[in-house]
């Protein structure tokens, strides 16, 4: 299934959600459903009028808006959708500024999040400290296979779409799992070589100089 979306395509919306605690107004309406300002300004240990304010501009940018209230007193915000999209690939100078803007707010809340899960990492499950952290592996692909590589995750990653909109599906060993994707590319572009050419990662006998040590196989791609 595909998940409800809200797209951001105006400069003006890009840098309205490129801050830390809309981001994480919204991340937590997504998780834990209506609210109001009071109770998310609990949640996140912030004051209510900031979140207030916070939670009007979200809905000026369409990614909040109030939810039907059981009581008269209570006014409770939503989010609009699950996710939130924005085009990376405009050649408007604007839109370029703006989306970087986000991405740079993004990656310090992934980094925060990040920090925090290592933290009280030894205190999970061996079976969850198992299939948890980090990795990374370097690939050499055209922008073409790179695109079909993530339709391809993305395909997988749809399989359980259902559960987060439906909680009913989930399991119950179930646990929420950030799955954080970055496909950072290189500065510089490696030059061409030919195909019968040796790896210039491996050391060969050809390839070494005779008056120094054998100095082994390089890793390639290592961080």
């Amino acid at each position: 299934m595909t998940l409800p979306r809200v797209k951001l395509s105006d400069p003006v919306a890009l840098r309205g959600y490129a801050h830390p605690l809309r981001m994480a107004l919204i991340g937590l309406l997504r998780r834990e459903g209506p609210m109001t300002a009071t109770r998310a300004a609990t949640r996140l240990s912030e004051n209510v009028p900031n979140c207030s304010f916070h939670l009007r501009q979200l809905a000026k940018y369409g990614l909040a808006e109030r939810a039907p209230a059981g009581d008269a007193r209570e006014r409770p915000w939503r989010a609009t959708a699950v996710v939130t999209s924005w085009d990376d690939a405009s050649d408007d100078p604007q839109m370029r500024a703006a989306t970087d803007a986000l991405n740079a707010t993004q990656l310090a809340l992934y980094s925060r999040q990040a920090e925090q899960f290592i933290a009280r990492r030894a205190d999970e499950p061996a079976a969850w400290r198992a299939v948890t952290g980090f990795s990374d592996d370097p690939l050499y692909v055209t922008a073409d296979e790179m695109a079909a590589l993530t339709g391809r995750i993305e395909a997988l990653l749809a399989d359980y779409h259902d559960r987060v909109t439906d909680p009913s599906r989930r399991p119950a060993d179930t646990r929420r799992v950030t799955l954080i994707r970055l496909a950072l590319v290189d500065a510089n572009p490696l030059p061409r070589v030919r195909a019968d050419a040796p790896d210039p990662g491996l050391h060969t006998p050809e390839a070494a100089d005779p008056t120094t040590p054998d100095s082994g196989r390089a890793v390639l791609g290592e961080q």
